[in-house]
């Protein structure tokens, strides 16, 4: 019951979406964000990142508050020999699990007058995607490669890097706990390296977004298994603007938070009821209604990514072989309606959202 009633606030804006909330808004005003001034190297690279954590762990569990920091030091682990000690402070993060987890996700804060040159350089703020509980870091690892999916398809994505953390708990002697995490690449950072500013006005609708983007997205949380977004509510998606584009009263989306996706299959993840479906497994398109031929069209692109996706998947080392089965089967599951027929145009068409 806890669960789902953890669920009905930040999803029923999907049921506020047809109602009043996907407005034709294009003559929007954006207002924007200043963005970074300098470069961070943390997401240059895809080499795993071996770190320790110390901080009491059990005042984190206990109040998993979302306003208050707390002391820590972390330690990056440059080599076997190596390693640079940095003090920081933390707190918990998000919105469902930080109430259901045992370990919820971590915020990062860095000092920003800290002027050693290494991976970690010119870093204020970092979201750490961690495991919900012991024992499900297969989790974390699904959703990790979900974001590397969307990186197969566009720039216009976040970034993330995994890391394997060792927990010490500076509460009191327990065992050290070692376990899979990700970071996200800061939106600030996103947006220096895509010329863009984060749109920050509100009342936008699916139409405030370039098509062929929007659409891109919609397909692509329709290809995880993934309705846990909603535009109106900028719920788990974020809207940019970009320098020099051709339509400036248009912006671009980016998706982020994957763990309640059909792809990653937690045990903790109910769909919303006002959608009718049975469990996160069963796919529905939250998109916006085109002619038949625009989306075969754009399924295309999903159909010529498709052994780049199963690359990324089967290449990764880190997730069970089990696990990896699991999402190729699910994805099959899609690919296989991209026929003569066009079997997923049809099933996109059922669902899509006319406004």
């Amino acid at each position: 019951m806890k669960k789902l009633i953890c669920l009905l606030f930040p999803l029923s804006g999907l049921l506020i979406v047809p109602a009043f909330g996907q407005k034709d808004t294009i003559d929007v005003t954006y207002e924007v964000k200043d963005t970074l001034n300098k470069n961070i190297r943390l997401f240059e690279s895809d080499k795993l990142l071996e770190l320790t954590l110390r901080f009491d762990i059990n005042a984190y569990k206990k109040e998993k508050t979302d306003t208050a920091y707390q002391n820590a030091i972390l330690t990056y682990h440059i080599s076997e020999t190596d390693s640079i000690n940095k003090e920081i402070k933390l707190r918990a993060r998000g919105e469902l699990r930080r109430d259901y987890c045992d370990f919820p996700p971590i915020r990062l804060n860095f000092r920003k007058s800290e002027s050693l040159n290494d991976e970690f350089s010119n870093v204020d703020k970092l979201k750490l995607v961690t495991h919900c509980k012991l024992g499900n870091e297969e989790y974390t690892l699904k959703e990790f490669l979900i974001y590397k999916l969307y990186n197969v398809l566009t720039e216009n994505s976040f970034k993330v890097r995994l890391a394997r953390i060792n927990y010490i708990n500076t509460g009191k002697q327990s065992k050290q706990i070692k376990q899979f995490a990700f970071i996200i690449e800061p939106l600030e950072a996103l947006c220096k390296r895509t010329n863009s500013v984060e749109v920050k006005v509100a009342n936008i609708s699916q139409k405030n977004i370039k098509p062929e983007i929007m659409d891109r997205m919609a397909i692509f949380n329709y290809v995880i298994g993934n309705t846990d977004w909603s535009v109106p509510i900028k719920h788990n998606i974020v809207v940019l603007s970009q320098g020099g584009s051709d339509r400036p009263n248009l912006g671009v989306i980016l998706p982020f938070d994957f763990d309640y996706a059909g792809l990653v299959n937690a045990d903790y993840a109910v769909p919303y009821a006002g959608l009718g479906l049975a469990s996160v497994r069963d796919r529905k398109y939250l998109g916006v209604c085109r002619d038949k031929e625009v989306f075969i069209n754009e399924l295309k692109e999903f159909l010529d990514k498709k052994e780049e996706f199963y690359k990324v998947i089967n290449e990764f080392p880190y997730l069970k072989e089990k696990s990896k089965k699991d999402m190729i089967a699910y994805l099959d599951g899609f690919f296989s309606g991209i026929d003569k027929r066009n079997t997923i145009a049809y099933k996109i068409l059922e669902d899509c959202l006319v406004f």
